[in-house]
């Protein structure tokens, strides 16, 4: 277990990336959304696709690979019942993560041309209902794969 406490923070700390960014982004773009200044949505949407690259997509990648190190560190078994709720879980955030990508950039798009006319396209509302109905069940998700990880209610082995 030489390096087990440097794998096992990695792994945290890139949870903590994921979960703090996607809340930051979150945040900040409803509620740039809500003030309804395009200039503020312009920016926002601008800020939050290049946060979603240079923060969440790398952390999602350190997570998937810490945790596959932790479990043969750890003699997990890969077909526990604990593996296959988090991995569910993993890949259900994943399936929502990556039409919320492809909004975020129609979002920054429509934000953008928008600043010309002075007047919010009519389809950035409607998108940004979707960005939410994929964001809060892929939220959610996270947060019970937190709960997973720290409780272990199911077996491991």
């Amino acid at each position: 277990m030489e390096n087990y406490f440097l794998l096992k923070m990695v792994h945290i700390l890139s949870a903590v990336v994921i979960a703090g960014t996607g809340t930051g982004i979150a945040f900040f773009m409803y509620m740039a959304n809500r003030s309804s200044n395009i200039a503020a949505i312009a920016v926002t949407a601008r800020h939050v696709v290049i946060a979603d690259w240079l923060f969440t997509a790398p952390a999602v990648i350190i997570q998937f690979v810490t945790g596959v190190l932790l479990m043969h560190k750890l003699g997990y078994s890969f077909s526990s019942t604990w593996f296959y709720a988090v991995i569910t879980l993993f890949l259900f955030v994943g399936i929502c993560w990556l039409p919320v990508l492809k909004i975020q950039y129609t979002l920054k798009s429509l934000a953008e041309t928008s600043l010309a006319s002075g007047k919010l396209h009519q389809d950035f509302k409607k998108l940004m209902q979707y960005w939410v109905v994929l964001g809060v069940p892929a939220f959610t998700a996270i947060l019970v794969i937190f709960w997973l990880m720290v409780f272990k209610p199911l077996p491991v082995v």
